[in-house]
């Protein structure tokens, strides 16, 4: 069973299986199989899942049935049965996300284009703490991590959130929220292995006499190599593999009329990648958040944290990154109509990078600061007709002051289906790549450089308009669909002049496209579920450009399509199946092919606290590149690991 041509051969079988067994299913539901702290996976009826509550669309609890935004949340429940092991595991689980691995942990992650390791339109959020490096604006998500079973859900807008989280928030949002201590009591012991995974976690809670709730963790992983793509290495050989190691904590203190939150995590790691120097990453982060209700149903929010990054590739540089924020938010009503949400908040960082031989930064330190004040007015203009205006003034210490404004329509024109249109206007602002870099010639002995940051670069603009339908015609039937287009300028271009190259905002970009999902429930116990992405991204320079090169500047590997179908099923009394069968088209630059994938997991509820599994991943081919040009790119490989699960 070991062998993975095997184990295609039973997925094969079990799908036969999972497509007959209505009966069976029914009675696993009926005895309520349990996912992770008890939470039902399957049972849930469809209008419950509507009324799942998000934050991330006004920064105040609402229903997804009636956000005016293109957002799909992922539960805890969904990430417990894909086996997920790593936040960008469990983001495959997003229809209106590409996801691409690049490496043994790294990724290229991005809604709606612009996909590229260094992607950086896409803001992503751990419990109102941005995870996003200033140094690229973007994410390194090999260094991002949590134990998978205390993540609640996450919230993944695709479109502009720049009005309510800020510059970067161009084309997404990713807003990744955790359980209260007082959801995770007793203990969690997990573990897993197979051909390229191993680890473990350790968790605890337990109540204080003070009627607050604790927890500690601590986990350890570690994911093997991948074979080098022997289209640019003839003579095959193995990519990197990345070993990391995290502990932390979280208290939840809820009384009558406020409540307190703090967290806190330590991490450690190296990546290792062939012929090139190991990268070591570290990093602590502590978070407070303070609420409290009051009169007429207004609430006040305060939050800060403060984040330590460190990042050391040997012979190419050492970054430390240092980050305070505090932030304060009131949500009341005013009248019978409005219902108003403001705040303001202040950002403060020092960034210190060790130039090397060749990657070096001009100044080597720098002192970051970002402020903003924001409303947004939510306006009920009639029972069924909803109006909410935002604007977000944001400063920076490269470009001053942005100006961030949204307008959004929703119009509940009958039971459970609502239309929806938005126009806004949103920036990603420069990052010290941007600015700074200065990538030195090692050929000149360090007198020339071949690429280096643009004292002149702007700030990227996109205009983008955005029409949505989501409805529930059945009990059994739920989808939602969106149209969008954006209007992109000042995008980032690579200028050749005497002595090397030099960042500029002389390019432009048209993308627009369909995002469409939708869940069904077959039967009791047996859920489907689909999405597809439709895109066309378009980018072009000014007639004054003479962009050097495309790949740094307006880099695009996106495909013209990608489609996801989803089948989670109680086979028996304990037992569950899931499927995830996905389909990317060809990425045009660098060139990677098109293909389709099937990940598979079975797991058994061998007694209560203990589940044992078997994930697949990859299963229909030995292995297919993902991202990144032939020379350089590593491959996802078919992959077979089994895990265990205790409570006690």
């Amino acid at each position: 069973m070991s062998k993975p041509s095997k184990l295609a051969c039973v997925c094969a079988a079990l799908f036969l299986l999972h497509t007959g067994s209505g009966h069976a299913s029914g009675q696993a539901a009926a005895d309520g199989a349990a996912g992770p702290d008890g939470l039902a996976l399957e049972d849930y009826s469809l209008e419950q899942l509507s009324d799942i509550v998000v934050t991330s669309v006004a920064r105040q609890p609402g229903r997804l049935a009636s956000a005016p935004a293109s957002v799909y949340v992922i539960s805890g429940a969904d990430i417990a049965r894909a086996g997920a092991l790593t936040i960008p595991e469990a983001l495959r689980l997003a229809p209106n996300l590409q996801v691409a691995l690049a490496g043994a942990q790294e990724y290229a992650i991005s809604a709606r284009g612009f996909s590229s390791q260094l992607a950086n339109k896409l803001l992503v959020l751990v419990d109102g703490r941005s995870v996003y490096s200033p140094l690229f604006s973007g994410v390194y998500w090999e260094a991002q991590d949590l134990v998978m079973a205390d993540i609640e859900r996450i919230e993944v807008i695709s479109g502009p959130g720049g009005t309510i989280w800020g510059t970067n928030a161009v084309n997404g949002v990713i807003n990744i929220i955790t359980r209260s201590a007082a959801d995770t009591q007793g203990g969690l012991a997990q573990v897993h292995a197979g051909q390229r995974y191993a680890g473990a976690v350790l968790r605890h809670g337990r109540r204080l006499a003070n009627g607050a709730f604790v927890r500690v963790y601590g986990k350890r992983d570690e994911a093997g190599a991948l074979k080098l793509d022997p289209a640019g290495h003839p003579a095959a050989s193995e990519g990197g593999g990345v070993g990391r190691r995290q502990a932390g904590f979280r208290l939840d203190w809820d009384g009558a009329e406020q409540s307190l939150s703090v967290s806190g995590d330590l991490h450690a790691g190296a990546l290792r990648e062939n012929r090139a120097p190991r990268t070591d990453f570290s990093g602590a982060n502590l978070v407070a958040r303070f609420d409290r209700r009051l009169a007429g149903a207004a609430a006040l929010r305060l939050q800060a944290w403060v984040d330590q990054d460190r990042r050391r590739q040997r012979g190419v540089g050492r970054h430390r990154l240092d980050t305070a924020d505090i932030e304060a938010q009131l949500a009341t009503r005013v009248g019978e109509r409005h219902a108003l949400t403001w705040g303001g908040g202040y950002r403060h960082a020092r960034d210190r990078f060790e130039n090397g031989p060749v990657l070096q930064f001009a100044p080597t330190q720098r002192r970051l600061r970002w402020s903003n004040l924001f409303a947004q007015d939510e306006f009920a203009a009639t029972p069924a007709l909803r109006a909410t205006a935002g604007l977000r003034l944001e400063h920076n210490d490269y470009t001053g002051t942005e100006v961030l404004p949204s307008l959004r329509l929703a119009w509940d024109h009958a039971p459970g289906a609502m239309a929806w249109a938005a126009a806004s206007r949103t920036v990603r602002a420069p990052a010290r790549i941007d600015r700074d870099l200065m990538l030195a010639d090692p050929a000149a002995d360090g007198r020339a450089y071949l690429v280096a940051g643009g004292p002149d670069m702007q700030s990227e603009t996109a205009k983008v308009f955005e029409l949505g339908y989501r409805a529930q015609p059945a009990t059994a039937l739920s989808y939602a669909a969106t149209l969008f287009y954006s209007d992109y300028a000042r995008l980032r271009t690579l200028e050749p002049q005497p002595g090397g190259a030099v960042f500029r905002n002389l390019g432009y970009g048209r993308g627009h496209g369909l995002e469409l999902w939708g869940s069904w429930q077959a039967m009791r116990g047996w859920r489907l579920s689909a999405g597809a992405v439709l895109q066309d991204v378009d980018t072009g320079v000014a007639p004054s450009s003479r962009d050097a090169s495309a790949r740094i500047g307006l880099a695009t590997g996106d495909p013209r399509s990608y489609w996801q179908l989803r089948s989670s099923h109680e086979l028996a009394r304990g037992l569950a199946a899931d499927l995830l069968l996905r389909r990317v088209a060809r990425l045009p630059q660098p060139a990677v092919p098109g293909y389709h994938e099937l990940d598979a997991r079975i797991a058994w509820q061998a007694r209560p606290g203990v589940e044992l599994a078997l994930t697949g991943r990859n299963l229909l081919h030995a292995s297919h590149p993902e991202f990144g040009a032939a020379s350089v790119r590593q491959l996802a490989e078919r992959s077979v690991f089994a895990s265990a699960s205790l409570r006690f």
